[in-house]
């Protein structure tokens, strides 16, 4: 696996290394040691997925509190989608920040999503489908999230939002009291 850094603090783009032949390739997307080595969150509890219908769904922007923060591993296993990840790290020197980028069944990357960072995404094809890998469980009373459109974000999403859930269209705009 190939490990970019993004322009966040502690998040990376992961690719992975094709060995292939006629048959088509081979690629491994999950090693404890090499996530180890890279000095990133290597263990994982809990293992998901976020199917949609349609183009121009968003999810988000959701996060865990504290003690339940969860580093996420996050890739598309069909169809595709512009994902954002917000630092909400107080202590980060890249706070409030965030990073977008096209995660596709056709390119295969992922994106390493570390603990106290806000997520969400938005679908850019019918039928897409993400795979989420997270290094804690989910518990409902730590579910957060703040206003995929909020001005202090300034998200610029490539596509406009068709399909919403009522909880994610009314999180509240960012405040410093919602950090993590």
């Amino acid at each position: 696996m190939k490990f970019i850094k993004t322009d966040l603090q502690d998040a990376y783009l992961v690719n992975i290394e094709r060995m292939e032949d006629e048959r088509g390739f081979f690629a491994r997307t999950w090693c404890t040691r090499e996530f180890q080595d890279h000095g990133l969150a290597s263990s994982l509890v809990q293992c998901s997925i976020s199917f949609n219908h349609k183009k121009g769904t968003l999810r988000g922007m959701h996060f865990q509190v504290s003690p339940h923060e969860e580093t996420k591993l996050v890739r598309v296993t069909a169809g595709s989608v512009f994902d954002v990840i917000v630092d909400m790290r107080l202590s980060s020197k890249t706070y409030l920040q965030h990073f977008g980028v096209e995660l596709s069944a056709e390119n295969r990357t992922m994106l390493y999503i570390p603990k106290g960072f806000a997520h969400g995404f938005l679908t850019l094809q019918d039928n897409s489908e993400i795979f989420y890998q997270m290094s804690e469980f989910f518990v409902p009373e730590a579910s957060r999230g703040i206003r995929w459109n909020d001005s202090a974000l300034d998200i610029h999403w490539p596509e406009p939002v068709r399909v919403i859930s009522k909880r994610d269209e009314n999180w509240p705009d960012f405040h410093s009291s919602i950090t993590v």
